[in-house]
C-alpha cells in the first residue's frame, strides 16, 4: 500500500486483524475516526485516526511498524499506545493529518 492514504483505504479492514512485523500478537482495526476538515489547509483529504486494539500485557511500543491487514495490503504505519479505560484490552492509534 502506497500513500498518501485516505480513511476509505482502510474502511474494508475495520474489524479485521492487523499483523505487525515483529513476533507480537495481532492487533485489530477497531474503528476509524474522521475529522470534518483537513488538518492542513488545502489538503485533499480530511485528517483521520485509525484506532486499533489488542491484548493487555504485551504493549506494542510506539514507532513505525510494518503492518499487514488481514485480507489486504502491507503498509508502514506509525502506531502509538493510548490511554485505554476499557478493561481487557489496550488501544493504539495511528494519526493521518
Amino acid at each position: 500500500m502506497v500513500g498518501p492514504f485516505g480513511h476509505e483505504d482502510f474502511a474494508p479492514y475495520v474489524g479485521r486483524a492487523v499483523h505487525l512485523g515483529q513476533q507480537r500478537p495481532a492487533l485489530r482495526l477497531a474503528r476509524i475516526e474522521v475529522s470534518g476538515a483537513s488538518a492542513v489547509p488545502g489538503a485533499a483529504r480530511p485528517a483521520f485516526i485509525l484506532i486499533f486494539d489488542g491484548p493487555t500485557g504485551d504493549i506494542v511500543p510506539e514507532g513505525l511498524h510494518r503492518t499487514t491487514f488481514e485480507g489486504g495490503p502491507t503498509a508502514d504505519i506509525y502506531i502509538m499506545p493510548i490511554h485505554t479505560t476499557a478493561p481487557g484490552r489496550q488501544e493504539y492509534q495511528a494519526v493521518f493529518n
